[in-house]
């Protein structure tokens, strides 16, 4: 029985990518399919690194911490050094996208408060 392969286009269509997107995680190391002539051969293991490649991508996560983590994947199965690295990660992401949060939340309250400048100078303009 063989291992069940995918083209560049099923993968595409699959995961909702464009072919370009897929050949710019091969230029980076996170998918590695065979060859067949000038044919792309992606594996099952090449699908995985795929979908924990877009799963750090809607993390926020940055490529080299994508990579890091999916190799980790990769590697030997002892899980607690993985699993206290990938916690790391995830706690700095947290904590940065929680900051971002706070400063979305504090630019949107200026905001506010400028356009209600706004009206009422332009409500005194058009009343005098």
């Amino acid at each position: 029985m063989t291992s069940p392969t995918w083209t560049i286009s099923e993968l595409s269509k699959e995961f909702e990518l464009t072919p370009r997107t897929i050949r710019f995680y091969e230029d980076h190391g996170i998918l590695n399919p065979a060859r067949e002539g000038s044919k792309r051969v992606y594996v099952a293991r090449d699908r995985t690194r795929l979908k924990l490649a877009l799963r750090g991508k809607r993390l926020g996560l940055q490529l080299s911490e994508i990579r890091t983590l999916i190799d980790m994947y990769d590697g030997p199965r002892d899980t607690v050094p993985q699993l206290l690295h990938y916690l790391s990660v995830l706690t700095t992401q947290r904590r940065t996208l929680e900051q971002q949060q706070q400063d979305l939340e504090e630019s949107l309250h200026e905001i506010i408060t400028q356009q209600a400048v706004c009206e009422t100078l332009l409500n005194a303009k058009n009343k005098g």
